[in-house]
């Protein structure tokens, strides 16, 4: 199947039993794919650093506390994968219908597999919505959403990885990202987690409650008053 967006043409095909995504005239940047089960979703599962990693404290994963996930703007579903393999349960929101493809695609396979597929049966969910507008109507209140908007595209594009260039290519910049950090915090029940590069600037020039740097990116934390959160 031929997708065109706005920018390049873009073919979707199944090959050794999975969904690929791969761009026509570009043959050297291979093909995406989502893979719960092998690669590097594994390999973190597995060597990743547990609850001790930087995204689990973000968004207050620790003894005694498994709080419900919104990952509103869920791409190919490796925030998501992580923190649902640490016990929590994530409900993933993507607008595209091709990058829904492929995580639907990814998210069954892993729930045929025979070491992971029990327990991602119960924690990962997804649904296509644009978060914009279906934020206003979830049927529960998760108590973390969670937003990782796509950054403008580097300069050089040998920095980019492989799968972040084509999701830019062919979905473009979030442009609506800080209406919707105003839209999930009114949404979530403790706290909003915003993911950004290393050197961004705050979502809607909003200052956050906390701040977790790894490396390259950073988490910013917007607590929610106890006033406000929703019954």
């Amino acid at each position: 199947m031929i997708s065109n967006s706005k920018t390049a043409p873009f073919i979707l095909e199944t090959i050794d039993q999975r969904l690929q995504l791969r761009k026509s005239d570009e043959p050297k940047l291979g093909s995406v794919c989502v893979d719960f089960v092998k690669g590097s979703n594994a390999h973190r599962r597995k060597f990743g650093g547990g609850r001790r990693q930087a995204i689990a404290r973000a968004v207050g994963l620790k003894k005694g506390a498994t709080p419900s996930i919104l990952d509103a703007t869920a791409g190919l579903g490796r925030d998501a994968f992580v923190l649902a393999s640490l016990g929590c349960r994530v409900h993933m929101l993507e607008r595209s219908p091709i990058i829904t493809d492929l995580l639907a695609d990814g998210l069954q396979r892993a729930k045929n597999d025979a070491q992971i597929g029990t327990w991602i049966s119960k924690r990962l969910t997804l649904d296509i919505k644009d978060s914009t507008k279906g934020l206003s109507s979830l049927p529960f209140k998760p108590d973390v959403v969670y937003l990782d908007p796509m950054y403008p595209e580097k300069k050089k594009s040998a920095l980019v990885k492989k799968e972040m260039r084509m999701l830019q290519l062919l979905l473009g910049n979030d442009l609506d990202s800080d209406n919707l950090l105003e839209i999930a915090l009114n949404i979530a029940q403790q706290r909003v987690v915003v993911k950004r590069s290393a050197h961004a600037s705050h979502l809607a020039d909003k200052t956050p409650n906390a701040t977790i740097k790894t490396q390259k990116n950073r988490f910013d934390i917007y607590l929610i008053p106890n006033q406000n959160r929703k019954d």
